[in-house]
């Protein structure tokens, strides 16, 4: 796993990568789709830059770990005789004046453990993607690094020279970092940093306090979910894909994509995942960024993704001054998918907003508006389901007729006909239902091969993971024939080493390599389904024991040596773990009667 044994902080605004030494590598300013102003996860610049870094004289062991509940992170350094120190690195997240206080800030706490260790820490950003080496001015207890169109600022309590040389000095006392906008502290860095880290702490504690968790594997879901938060943008409740961009999902594959943006096809799962957690103000928030995104486009068809917030240009683009991760290039900034058709995005969206007609915790319930605002979505759904489109896969070169993609277009209608009955409209209910079950017969008809297990494309014999998906989705039972053979298909051609491929054929990019790790998630929901519940268990098992140091996951694995690949952290993965956790968990009265 080594390259992606990452920490994750964050607030909601910004996000930062740390290593297991302690250095920021990845820190996007002022939001999280942002120029990253910490590059060195794509870097190889000369000199080395685009990085935050305290190093430890004679440094001989790091240990890293999250505060219990927290986004806090703790590094303890220790240069194996008697010095050591603690590294404490945080985003501000906590109610202030009546709102959510989320600044586009990093803090970092340095602080003696033992001894007399002498540090040197370094703070080399870069701006537009690399490209650029900022100006400096200098304050008295502040350094302003200038860029093309912003500025980073550094305010601190440890000598500014130091800091400005990269000079070793003794820690014989804690020192504070404060980096992010160009604006002055309102208090003693010391006395802001205990009061920001408490306040932090208490936040993020009070969150997890709040979440619905399963009675195993409670640790893992707990990370997963604060991890979720972390990919979300509080501004407009846009949750980004990962929070990097272009880490391959293999090395030498060319598949290097942006994912700090939001998918609507991501949609359904992450609501689904929100609400089981409880975690329904972070749902609200993204189910009104969806609405916003539905009202704008009105009756157009929609685009796959879009961007966290209005005025960004998701035209693909490189990087040229960034060789790419282990320098394993290209490193692309927009994502190129803007730009096709993509049939599944319309049920994802129906299927999400489906939560607001039926969740009466939420304040603002589906009504009759909120449902003729949908139905359009519906006839779209309706006319594009058996058109040919770029898959869920996103397919580059082709395009194909997809099953998953019509089931999809199926759900919506079948879902609208079910809120056209709730609503009390129940001549478009019976209309619905009627075009839905005439379009279901037709995708299986289609799908079904002669041998009995249902292909990716219609008409075709193609084998794909997201087939696993259609029970949970209601165009069949688990239990039917035809997804029995489908499984059975899917666990011969597509397991590998305990982790499922997404499809074995060569694409645009050549074969695929690596397993998407939430398809391992959708394989196991699936054996539980059959009840086949031990399988699923020893693969959902063996997954967590390939997450990273900190329990966190990125999007891809390689199923021969474990290592983790493609952009990180990812949401997929961490709505995958929490979804299966909760399926294979016991109940609380289970584990409390049966002891851990």
């Amino acid at each position: 796993m080594a390259g992606l044994d990452l920490a994750v902080i964050g607030n909601g605004t910004v996000a930062s990568l740390i290593s297991p030494e302690g250095r920021h590598v990845w820190f996007c300013f002022p939001r999280l789709d942002a120029d990253p102003l910490f590059c060195a996860l794509l870097g190889g610049l000369a000199p080395e830059t685009g990085f935050l870094d305290v190093r430890l004289a004679g440094q001989a062991t790091a240990e890293q770990r999250y505060l219990p509940n927290t986004a806090v992170l703790e590094t303890v350094l220790s240069d194996g005789g008697h010095g050591k120190a603690r590294v404490l690195d945080f985003c501000p997240r906590f109610h202030r004046y009546g709102r959510m206080f989320r600044p586009p800030m990093l803090v970092r706490l340095i602080e003696p453990l033992a001894g007399r260790p002498r540090i040197t820490v370094a703070l080399r950003p870069r701006f537009d993607y690399g490209a650029s080496a900022p100006g400096l001015s200098v304050g008295s207890n502040h350094l302003r690094f200038v860029g093309p169109g912003q500025v980073l600022r550094v305010t601190t309590d440890m000598p500014i020279s130091y800091l400005m040389h990269e000079t070793d000095f003794v820690l014989d006392r804690p020192i504070q970092l404060f980096i992010g906008a160009d604006e002055s502290l309102s208090d003693a860095p010391n006395e802001l940093a205990r009061q920001f880290l408490a306040q932090t702490c208490d936040y993020w504690a009070d969150w997890v306090r709040d979440l619905n968790v399963p009675f195993d594997w409670q640790d893992a879901v707990i990370r997963a979910a604060i991890t979720l938060k972390l990919c979300s943008y509080d501004d407009t409740g846009a949750i980004v894909a990962a929070l990097t961009t272009s880490v391959p999902e293999a090395p030498g594959s060319g598949r290097t994509w942006d994912y700090r943006y939001c998918w609507l096809r991501d949609a359904y799962f992450t609501v689904g995942a929100l609400n089981r957690l409880n975690a329904t103000r972070t749902m609200e928030g993204f189910l009104r960024y969806i609405l916003n995104v539905v009202h704008r486009q009105g009756a157009e068809e929609l685009a796959p993704l879009y961007p966290i917030a209005p005025g960004v240009d998701l035209g693909e683009r490189t990087a040229a001054a960034l060789p790419g991760f282990l320098g394993d290039g290209p490193v692309r900034i927009g994502n190129a998918a803007q730009g096709q058709r993509q049939n599944d995005a319309y049920g994802s969206i129906v299927l999400a907003v489906a939560q607001m007609f039926w969740d009466e915790r939420l304040p603002q319930q589906g009504d009759l508006d909120l449902y003729l605002q949908l139905r359009p979505i519906g006839e779209t759904a309706a006319r594009l389901a058996l058109t040919p489109d770029a898959g869920i896969w996103e397919f580059r070169g082709t395009a194909h007729r997809h099953t998953f993609s019509a089931t999809m277009c199926w759900a919506a209608m079948n879902r609208l006909g079910m809120i056209a009955r709730r609503v009390g409209v129940l001549d478009d209910a019976t209309a619905w239902h009627d075009r839905a079950e005439t379009l279901r017969e037709e995708i299986l008809r289609r799908a079904v091969t002669p041998t009995g297990w249902i292909s990716a494309t219609l008409d075709g014999a193609t084998i794909d993971a997201s087939m696993l998906l259609l029970p949970g989705l209601g165009l069949l039972a688990a239990t039917d024939p035809r997804f029995l053979a489908t499984l059975d298909v899917i666990t011969k051609h597509l397991l590998r080493n305990g982790f499922i491929m997404r499809y074995a054929e060569a694409d645009d990019f050549g074969q695929p390599h690596t397993a998407f790790l939430v398809c391992t998630f959708w394989y196991v929901d699936a054996l539980v389904s059959v009840g086949r519940r031990e399988e699923a268990l020893a693969l959902f098992e063996n997954v967590l024991a390939h997450r990273n140091h900190l329990g966190l996951l990125s999007e891809d694995i390689a199923p021969g040596d474990g290592t983790l690949w493609g952009n990180f952290p990812q949401t997929y993965s961490q709505v995958g773990l929490i979804l299966a956790a909760m399926r294979l968990s016991r109940t609380w009265e289970e584990g409390l009667w049966q002891g851990s």
